[in-house]
């Protein structure tokens, strides 16, 4: 494959120098950015939803540390996607190997913390 000519100069500095790669493969590395962005919504909506909807479910304390995790375990997702994304594109256009990703253990690991949360608060309560 050639170097790109035409790449605008926003590509050239967040994507520096390299081919540009089979575009299938940038496309498959989009799809998965937008993956991402889905979970984060998701989480998102899982913490507007927790403050709007459980009244008396969870103690206020418990409720507010639910929410908080859930927004916040949504913000880090979203800019890490951003990253891993971009990490991906760098290594497809320098034909190099692709990082690992700590989004899965990243995501494990804050939902893990969520779950035990949620049942330590309803422990509490019984």
């Amino acid at each position: 494959m050639k170097p790109s000519t035409s790449s605008s100069a926003l590509s050239r500095l967040l994507l520096g120098q390299g081919q540009e790669p089979d575009p299938r493969f940038s496309l498959a590395n989009e799809r998965t950015f937008l993956a991402w962005m889905r979970t984060a919504l998701a989480l998102l909506a899982s913490g507007i939803a927790v403050e709007a909807f459980t009244l008396e479910l969870f103690s206020r304390v418990a409720k507010h540390a639910l929410v908080f995790g859930l927004l916040s375990l949504s913000l880090i997702l979203s800019l890490s996607a951003f990253y891993r994304w971009l990490s991906v594109e760098r290594a497809l256009r320098q034909q190099a190997a692709l990082p690992v990703s700590l989004l899965t253990p990243l995501l494990s690991l804050g939902c893990a913390l969520l779950v035990g949360g949620v049942l330590a608060a309803f422990w509490g309560q019984g």
